[in-house]
């Protein structure tokens, strides 16, 4: 491999295991967490964000529209994640007129909202939920080919230890202790891993995009090739020969799994491993063209362009 520019050293390498590897690039930082109380008829519209979300259903149940027109049905004990950023309703009836979540501040208790016909303790619904923060640039590539929304269902063997981190989460917040932030990033990061491997799990529930790609063991020697070293000029026999495929049947296989060729790929990766270091640094948009394989600044920013939607000025670090 080429020698690595020394601003990019601090940069996570691919090792065996991509997937750490692009949870360790994805910077996992907890942002908020809390819960929400609710008892009789009601509907909340929560605004959209760009943070990833997780609700726990610890009592009663309700309904999720996040506009699909396929609500979901949210039972005690199921856990969901919203990799999206749109908006979404929980509603107890969907027929009710939502009120904005932001209408709810008043009613908080701690880190807990209250909400609806007796909105104390033995109200009947109990939501414990966090907002968790990723590296803008690297979070595509691990929510890749993933819907929306995932729920992890009461019955699945690892539902119980992501309600105990939503619970230890809640608790850090309320706790004020030393050591709180780092705390809930490192359980915020456990919370999104066991949601996800129970994911990978479910047989059929992949559907093509990076996320399948960074689990499929055939293709694994190639995404490290290109991970490792993404400025290279990559050539299809070089990464066909480190997977022991032939040129053919390598592209095929990326092809199916990951959904984009594996050329496509290199260059979404090397668009959002940019836009990483134009958030972190203040390298110029010359020198990435450089380090990424493109001929010109040009080149490299109509790429960007293409990738990201805007080009790279667009992003400069403020």
């Amino acid at each position: 491999m080429r020698e690595m520019p020394e601003d990019m050293r601090e940069n996570p390498q691919p090792g065996e295991d991509l997937f750490s590897y692009l949870l360790e690039l994805a910077r996992v930082r907890s942002a908020l967490s809390g819960g929400l109380v609710a008892g009789g008829a009601w509907a909340l519209a929560f605004p959209a964000t760009p943070l990833v979300k997780f609700w726990g259903i610890r009592r009663g149940s309700a309904w999720i529209d996040v506009g699909t027109g396929k609500p979901l049905a949210a039972r005690a004990g199921d856990v969901f994640l919203f990799n999206a950023p749109g908006p979404h309703l929980l509603a107890s009836d969907l027929a009710v007129p939502p009120l904005p979540l932001d209408a709810l501040g008043p009613g908080r208790a701690g880190a807990i909202l209250h909400h609806g016909e007796d909105g104390g303790a033995g109200a009947d619904f109990f939501m414990i939920g966090g907002k968790v923060a990723l590296d803008e640039g690297s979070a595509p590539l691990l929510f890749g080919g993933l819907p929306p929304v995932l729920r992890l269902a009461a019955d699945s063997p690892r539902a119980a230890p992501v309600h105990w981190i939503l619970e230890r989460l809640v608790a850090e917040r309320d706790a004020g202790l030393p050591g709180g932030a780092a705390a809930s990033a490192q359980l915020a990061q456990l919370m999104l891993i066991e949601i996800l491997r129970a994911h990978l799990a479910e047989p059929g529930a992949l559907g093509s995009g990076s996320f399948k790609a960074l689990a499929d063991a055939r293709l694994a020697p190639a995404l490290r090739l290109m991970h490792g070293d993404p400025g290279r000029a990559w050539r299809l026999p070089e990464l066909a020969a480190a997977c022991a495929m032939s040129r053919a049947a390598f592209s095929a296989h990326f092809g199916k799994v990951a959904g984009s060729s594996p050329l496509h790929y290199l260059t979404g990766l090397r668009m959002r491993l940019a836009l990483r270091r134009l958030r972190q640094s203040d390298v110029g948009i010359a020198r990435l063209a450089e380090e990424y394989g493109y001929g010109s600044e040009s080149a490299f920013s109509h790429a960007f362009k293409r990738v990201l939607g805007q080009p790279p000025k667009a992003f400069r670090q403020p």
